[in-house]
């Protein structure tokens, strides 16, 4: 067989670490060695996501803030953010992107929410309709409402001295922002 591809990857916001378990299972048909980090200031999540990862050799967890100098020193090949960022203010996000860029050899991959009317008004009805929990019903359209639309994103960027990216609409109102390292 061919020799193994390793890289570092860490999940910014890793929820149970369901982006991780799929990370990791299309590195293993892959041929890749990854070794995945989440990464989430509540130490009941990274307590649920090891749970939910047993069996996953190659994923750890740290409750630890991103904003913290015990976080900004670590450093991985690849950092992913997937439904993260629209919980921060751009002057936290602009931080955030400008320490990343530091830490990463490759890349940061940010997928999020494009805040849009049509977004806001069918998560409302959807959670309306198909959801019992109040929470959904408040959190779903709160979300939306802090998400990004594009000039947002490129002025985050532009102050945080950013220039090689790729920033692209994807299906279900989501931005897919690629940062080169």
């Amino acid at each position: 067989g061919s020799p193994q591809k390793q890289f570092s990857i860490v999940d910014l916001g890793c929820g149970g670490g369901d982006i991780l378990k799929l990370v990791a299972n299309w590195g293993a048909r892959n041929h890749f060695a990854f070794t995945l980090t989440g990464i989430d200031a509540n130490p009941n999540i990274t307590s649920f996501a090891e749970k939910n990862t047993t069996g996953y050799k190659n994923i750890t967890y740290q409750a630890l803030n991103i904003f913290s100098n015990e976080f900004k020193y670590l450093s991985f090949d690849i950092a992913l953010a997937t439904l993260f960022t629209h919980h921060f203010d751009d002057d936290q996000l602009v931080e955030l992107i400008k320490s990343l860029t530091k830490q990463v050899n490759i890349g940061i991959v940010i997928n999020d929410i494009h805040r849009h009317w049509f977004a806001f008004h069918s998560i409302r009805w959807i959670s309306h309709f198909f959801s019992k929990s109040a929470m959904l019903k408040f959190d779903a359209p709160l979300s939306v409402l802090r998400a990004f639309n594009k000039k947002e994103l490129e002025s985050i960027l532009k102050r945080a001295d950013i220039a090689g990216y790729s920033l692209q609409w994807k299906w279900a109102f989501r931005w897919q922002l690629i940062i080169k390292a």
